[in-house]
């Protein structure tokens, strides 16, 4: 085995960590492989005798490329404006009802909830935020990537975990529970039944719709307000698909094999507190379907 196949087999062996660091850095799973494309290059030009933690090596160089591609979407103008809204790219998979052990994993996955809060963050913040609460990278290594001091780094994490804490709530991690309350949105979205969609929604509740350049996008609040939004979309529940969609319950509506919507909820004490929608048909176009049941 040649130095490169050996750098490259190791590399191999730590790509679905860096691929976790940069999905939820970037929001884009075609950026996050741009990214560990980048972190390979970097790792193939380097001398690996100077690398002592590989593992830390890949994930501060990992953190640091993807800082820079959001500090890049920032100058050219590509961050989304507090009046549109953009929902970050789903991942979706079946639902794993023979495979609990399969469940569990996915019910560690980060929420698009989530996701779409982290978007609202400065690049610094979020990778401060990323690297120390989802990864437990230390400050001491963040610090650099920022260039701040660990003191600085903290508080950039600390800003933004108020940010996060005050806007994704956290979910309900039962799976079945989940399901229940997915099912009945469907069932009354499907009958027309105002009343069962408002008893399954949060007062408060909040649905994004992400159509990209051409189907509605916004932002919907109020159970009312959402309850009387999702009796217009009755035709799109009636094709919808149960899925996991970022390991927490959702729906998938398809019609004529392509997907028309994406939807992922927060559920929380039974009831839905936030609703994701991607409507984008460029987007949607580009999701794998066949892990969905047929």
């Amino acid at each position: 085995m040649t130095e490169h196949d050996f750098l490259a087999e190791r590399f191999e062996a730590h790509r679905s960590h860096l691929l976790a660091v940069a999905y939820r850095m970037l929001g884009s799973l075609t950026e996050a492989d741009d990214a560990l494309q980048e972190t390979w290059l970097k790792l193939s030009r380097s001398d690996p005798d100077e690398v002592d933690n590989l593992a830390g090596w890949l994930t501060t160089v990992v953190g640091r490329v993807c800082l820079d591609m959001l500090r890049s979407r920032r100058s050219r103008g590509e961050e989304p404006l507090d009046a549109q809204v953009h929902i970050p790219d789903p991942i979706i998979s079946g639902m794993p009802d023979a495979d609990p052990e399969h469940a569990v994993l996915l019910a560690d996955s980060v929420g698009l909830a989530l996701l779409v809060v982290l978007e609202t963050l400065a690049p610094a913040e979020r990778l401060a935020f990323v690297l120390h609460d989802l990864f437990a990278v230390p400050f001491d290594e963040i610090a650099p990537i920022v260039d701040r001091t660990p003191a600085a780094a903290r508080q950039l994490a600390s800003r933004a975990r108020r940010r996060v804490q005050g806007a994704a709530p956290s979910p309900d991690g039962d799976l079945a529970v989940q399901r229940e309350v997915v099912d009945a949105f469907l069932t009354a979205a499907r009958g027309g039944d105002f009343d069962a969609l408002v008893a399954v929604l949060d007062p408060d509740v909040v649905a994004r719709a992400d159509g990209g350049a051409l189907r509605p996008s916004g932002v919907v609040r109020g159970a009312a307000q959402v309850a009387g939004q999702a009796l217009t979309f009755a035709r799109l529940a009636a094709v919808a698909r149960p899925a996991l969609v970022n390991g927490t319950a959702g729906i998938v509506s398809v019609a004529a094999g392509q997907p028309m919507s994406v939807l992922a909820f927060t559920i929380v004490q039974r009831r839905i507190v936030t609703i994701d929608i991607l409507a984008d048909p460029q987007r949607l176009s580009r999701l794998d379907l066949t892990v969905l049941a047929s």
